[in-house]
């Protein structure tokens, strides 16, 4: 009993929490990503609290207009101040990406976790209907769901959120796989401790990190999903701003004004370039292999 709990205690250790932190400090491209998510996350939750116009307001004596003083990164086709609609903007896309990861996080850890866990007849179903989603093209499956539930912001989410849960169900069953033959998971057992108990309390623990990174690499893929599905006019839908809706409409403007095209393509490739860089650097930071 007493080398179990000493062992237990290992689970979230506190040295190790504190080395990560380290490690992660001391990557200088994954602080140059977190500031930039930080940005224009900052952004998005100040934007009702900014100086800054109505994104919804028209003036049709300031139609395509190039930056200048009175807007900063000039206006759209009917007038629209670009900078306050892309401040704006920011709350569809990064809401879009961390949402649609939560739903695949939620749905795909939990049967991951059972598939590894229990094997058998129950891993083979889960599995099989899990490679069965992954033989489909990622953006493939979200157009197609996106289609079928109808055009809207909180429709994408759950589109983008059912396509990437299979890589979580995957990736949680393979991480299961390795942790549940380890001496603290067998010492559990041999106390009588139930399935629920062994799975939440001795397993998931240890099976979080790479989690966290791959939750924290799919979010940019998210991203450029819901801008995809705004583009074909599945995701956000007008007037209301996001970067994905706002490309659509620049297509048809580039020779005249190419401005409405590149600010929102720069900040889509700017957090794209933001979640992958912490991504990376949080791989490195909690892989317990490197030193």
């Amino acid at each position: 009993m007493t080398a179990l709990h000493s062992t237990a205690g290992l689970t979230v250790p506190p040295r190790s929490s504190n080395r990560a932190w380290r490690k992660l400090k001391a990557n200088r491209s994954a602080l140059v990503g977190l500031c930039i998510i930080l940005f224009f996350a900052l952004l998005a939750v100040s934007a009702p609290l900014l100086p800054i116009a109505d994104p919804l307001a028209t003036s049709w004596t300031a139609i395509r207009k190039a930056p200048s003083a009175a807007h900063w990164m000039g206006t759209d086709e009917i007038g629209r101040d670009i900078l306050s609609r892309m401040i704006w903007g920011a709350q569809a896309s990064l809401m879009a990406g961390i949402f649609s990861v939560a739903i695949a996080v939620v749905i795909g850890v939990p049967f991951g976790l059972v598939a590894g866990y229990f094997g058998g007849w129950v891993d083979q179903v889960i599995s099989r209907i899990t490679e069965a989603f992954l033989a489909l093209p990622f953006l493939i499956m979200a157009i197609a769901l996106a289609a079928f539930l109808g055009p809207s912001l909180s429709n994408a989410m759950i589109a983008i959120g059912l396509s990437a849960m299979p890589v979580f169900v995957r990736l949680t069953r393979g991480q299961v796989l390795a942790v549940k033959t380890e001496d603290y998971v067998e010492g559990a057992r041999s106390i009588g401790l139930g399935h629920l108990d062994i799975m939440l309390r001795y397993i998931l623990p240890n099976i979080t990190a790479p989690i966290i990174v791959q939750a924290t690499l799919t979010v940019a893929t998210a991203i450029i999903a819901e801008a995809s599905l705004s583009f074909l006019g599945l995701g956000q839908q007008p007037p209301a701003p996001s970067w994905g809706s706002m490309l659509n409409v620049a297509k048809n403007f580039l020779d005249q004004a190419p401005w409405m095209a590149m600010w929102p393509g720069a900040a889509i490739f700017l957090v794209v370039i933001g979640f992958n860089l912490l991504g990376d650097g949080l791989r490195d930071a909690l892989d317990p292999r490197e030193t």
